[in-house]
């Protein structure tokens, strides 16, 4: 009988170790893999089982992965020696959030790139889908109004920053809680933050609106994304008609536990 020393017992585990995780990996829904690049996409399960949603982000994705790859190739061509240790590594992520009144998707989309530098980069958007539609839309049907410094704008904006205030209390990192890192959250739909309809203690409905910012938005690289949360009490006097009947409950603990 052969008896495996304490080297190969530890080498056995580690291989072990690496093989299972390798398993347990996703199986990417879109790849490019040359040398200059590997990026993928990657839906998950709620997304997929949803032929429309699936096929829409599924396009996006592919677009980013052709861009990305384009933009490889052409530096490793001016400069090859800045590959010489491997290429670029590009991931994309499709998350639902969450589902209100069985008809708005809210989904995360998360970016990871690592193009060599001093350290990989990350980026946050979020999509609104409307199944009934089946296409993308923003959350101006749920307001009487969202001018560009209008009151609902306003109104939003100041939640969102006194949201962030708090959320950096409790980071301890108040000192960066200043009209200059805040200067980029501004009463305008398209530059208050990615939003999401936040999931509610009532069954099919949302509790408010969640805004995702990605590291340097609203405060230095080292602290990493920030969440901002608008109850929607808050916004009440400004919801249309279809806004009153999604909002409503509370936003569940467990919730603004997650980053």
């Amino acid at each position: 009988m052969k008896f495996m020393t304490g080297l190969s017992v530890a080498l056995a585990l580690s291989a072990t170790c690496v093989l299972s995780a390798r398993a347990a990996d996703p199986r990417p829904d879109a790849i490019i893999k040359t040398k200059s690049i590997e990026a993928r996409i990657l839906l998950d399960d709620k997304i997929k089982a949803d032929a429309a949603l699936a096929a829409d982000c599924l396009a996006e994705g592919k677009r980013w992965l052709d861009k990305n790859a384009a933009e490889a190739a052409a530096s490793r061509k001016a400069d090859p020696q800045f590959f010489k240790e491997g290429g670029w590594e590009f991931e994309r992520k499709y998350e639902i959030r969450s589902v209100v009144a069985d008809r708005y998707v809210s989904i995360l989309r998360n970016d990871y790139m690592n193009t060599s530098g001093a350290h990989p980069n990350s980026d946050v958007n979020t999509i609104l889908w409307d199944r009934t539609t089946t296409k993308r839309i923003s959350i101006r049907p749920f307001f009487t109004e969202t001018a560009d410094g209008g009151p609902t704008m306003k109104a939003m904006v100041k939640a969102a920053i006194a949201s962030l205030k708090v959320e950096k209390k409790k980071r301890d990192t108040s000192e960066t809680a200043t009209d200059e890192w805040f200067k980029g959250v501004e009463p305008n739909l398209l530059k208050v933050g990615a939003v999401t309809l936040a999931p509610s203690t009532e069954a099919g409905k949302s509790s408010g609106l969640t805004f995702h910012y990605p590291p340097c938005a609203v405060g230095p690289y080292a602290e990493g994304e920030y969440v901002a949360f608008v109850p929607w009490e808050t916004l009440k006097p400004y919801l249309t008609a279809e806004g009153t009947r999604i909002f409503g409950g509370a936003r569940p603990k467990g919730d603004a536990e997650e980053p």
